[in-house]
C-alpha cells in the first residue's frame, strides 16, 4: 500500500482477518506520514447521522484521524448519504475506511463510494483448499520462513480453515522451529495431541459455561503441545461468534442468518444453543478479557498458561450477563 492512503477506503468482503489486515495497513500508512494519528472505530448501527462531520472536521492541533466504519451494511440511509457525498470530497485531515461484507444489505453504500472514488479492496473468503494453502505458504514467507507442500497439508489438516488459527499457527511455527524451512516432521512435532484437545474444544466448554471441563481440556491442550496463542484464538473466535449470531436482526432465520453472519448453517445452530444465558454486556466482557490474554500470551505477560486459565474464567463468570 502506498505511503499516503486514500482518502476513502471501502474494504469489502467476508474473510474477518484479510479485513481486519485490511484496515491496519490504512492506519499504519497513515502514521507513516503522521504517528501523531488518531484512530477512531465505529460499528455501523451506532452512527448517527453528522457524526462523520464531525470526527473528519480539521484539529485545533492539527492532529489527523483515521475513522473507520465497521459493519458498514448497518449504517442508516442518511449516514451513508453523508459518507457518499463525503467520497466526493474528502477532508485533506482524515482518512476514512468503510468495511463492508458484501452481500445485498448496504449495497446502495457500496456502489455509491465506488463511484465516488472510494480505493476498493477485496477480501473475500478463501473456499478452495489450494487458496489456503497459499495463505499458510505467503504467511511463512511473511515470517521469512519456507514450508514445503506437504508440511502445508499437514498444517492444515491439523488445525482446520480458520485464517486467524491458521496465522497464528505460522506465526508460532516460524517462532519455535529453528532453521529456515519448516517441514511436515516441525509441524507434527508442534501438533502433537492437538487430536485429542484443541483450542476450539476449551472455547466451547467455556462460552457455555462448563468451567470445570474447560479448564481440564485447557491443562490438558498445554500439557500436549497446543500453542497458547491457538487457544486464544479460538476463545476468541468462539466469543465473535457470540456476538455476530447475538446482534443479528431478530427477523433472520436459516440460510438468511448464515449469510448475514458469515457461517454455515451448522456452525449459527451451535452458536444459537450457545447463546443461551449471554447477554450483550457480558460478551463485551469476555471479549475484553481474551483481548487482554492475547497480549499476554504474545510477549505481554510472564505466565501463558495462567492468563489463559484466568480468560476462561472470566467468560464463564460473564455467561449470566445481561
Amino acid at each position: 500500500m502506498a505511503t499516503d492512503p486514500a482518502p476513502v477506503t471501502l474494504v469489502i468482503g467476508d474473510e474477518e482477518l484479510l479485513a481486519d489486515r485490511a484496515v491496519s495497513e490504512v492506519i499504519a500508512a497513515a502514521r507513516a506520514s503522521d504517528p501523531e494519528t488518531k484512530v477512531q472505530d465505529l460499528f455501523g448501527a451506532k452512527v448517527e447521522p453528522g457524526e462523520l462531520t464531525r470526527l473528519t472536521s480539521p484539529s485545533l492541533f492539527g492532529d489527523r484521524a483515521v475513522v473507520v466504519f465497521r459493519s458498514a451494511q448497518d449504517l442508516g440511509k442518511d449516514v451513508v448519504a453523508e459518507l457518499v457525498a463525503y467520497t466526493k470530497t474528502p477532508s485533506e485531515d482524515a482518512v476514512v475506511v468503510l468495511v463492508h461484507p458484501g452481500g445485498v444489505k448496504g449495497k446502495a453504500l457500496v456502489d455509491g463510494v465506488k463511484k465516488a472514488g472510494a480505493a476498493v479492496v477485496t477480501v473475500a473468503k478463501l473456499t478452495k483448499m489450494g487458496e489456503r494453502l497459499d495463505f499458510i505458504k505467503r504467511e511463512m514467507r511473511a515470517h521469512g520462513r519456507s514450508i514445503g507442500g506437504d508440511a502445508a497439508q499437514a498444517l492444515l489438516d491439523a488445525v482446520g480453515n480458520d485464517l486467524r488459527e491458521l496465522a497464528a499457527a505460522c506465526g508460532q511455527l516460524a517462532f519455535d522451529t529453528p532453521g529456515k524451512a519448516v517441514d511436515e516432521a516441525a509441524v507434527a512435532r508442534y501438533y502433537r495431541g492437538r487430536a485429542e484437545v484443541n483450542g476450539f474444544a476449551v472455547a466451547d466448554s467455556a462460552v457455555e459455561g462448563r468451567l470445570a471441563e474447560a479448564l481440564e481440556q485447557l491443562r490438558w491442550a498445554l500439557s500436549t503441545g497446543v500453542a497458547p496463542v491457538l487457544i486464544v484464538s479460538a476463545l476468541a473466535g468462539g466469543v465473535r461468534s457470540l456476538a455476530k449470531v447475538g446482534s443479528a436482526p431478530r427477523g433472520l432465520r436459516g440460510g438468511r442468518l448464515a449469510s448475514h453472519v458469515g457461517m454455515p448453517p451448522w456452525k449459527v445452530d451451535r452458536v444459537s444453543r450457545q447463546l443461551n444465558g449471554w447477554g450483550p454486556e457480558g460478551i463485551a466482557r469476555a471479549m475484553q478479557a481474551v483481548a487482554v490474554a492475547d497480549e499476554q500470551v504474545k510477549g505481554g505477560g510472564t505466565d501463558p498458561a495462567y492468563a489463559l486459565e484466568r480468560t476462561v474464567q472470566v467468560i464463564v463468570a460473564n455467561r449470566t450477563g445481561r
